[in-house]
């Protein structure tokens, strides 16, 4: 059996590069866990009102062309693609901090949306995705007498 010399300092090296690519990774268990996928995910918010849930999401330089939604399954599917512009000889980059490529996010819908009534509008690098309450899930009081 051959004497292999432990260096701590080399597996601290080795553990600390082998964590900074896990975190780095666009697939870690939290961006699975949100419904994230692809090579970077867009910023969303989620607002209710009486009528309806509203789902904004952030998608600066996207074209509508290049964004899909569908509904499945209980789930809403945005996805899209932001293509990086093409590299010019004249030009150099001092920095980089935009990404690029495709999205994917899986939001599960809440039972009281009205699926067939589903509607989306792009304007201005925002998507918002307008999911309306069905009626019959409305809120009701109920008296409770006392005896």
């Amino acid at each position: 059996m051959a004497m292999i010399r432990w260096d701590p300092l080399r597996e601290m090296e080795d553990l600390s590069s082998r964590l900074g690519t896990l975190l780095a990774m666009p697939t870690s268990r939290l961006a699975r866990e949100n419904g994230e996928f692809g090579d970077w995910a867009p910023a969303l918010d989620v607002e209710e009102t009486e009528k309806e849930y509203l789902v904004k999401a952030d998608l600066p330089a996207v074209k509508k062309e290049d964004v899909h939604i569908s509904v499945e399954n209980g789930m809403l599917c945005l996805e899209g693609e932001r293509k990086q512009e093409k590299e010019e000889k004249n030009k150099r980059f001092h920095r980089v901090e935009r990404s690029y490529g495709k999205f994917v996010r899986h939001l599960t819908l809440p039972t009281d949306v009205e699926q067939p009534k589903i509607a989306a509008e792009f304007k201005d690098g925002v998507l918002n995705v307008h999911l309306p309450k069905s009626a019959t899930a409305k809120p009701r009081t109920i008296d409770v007498k006392v005896q």
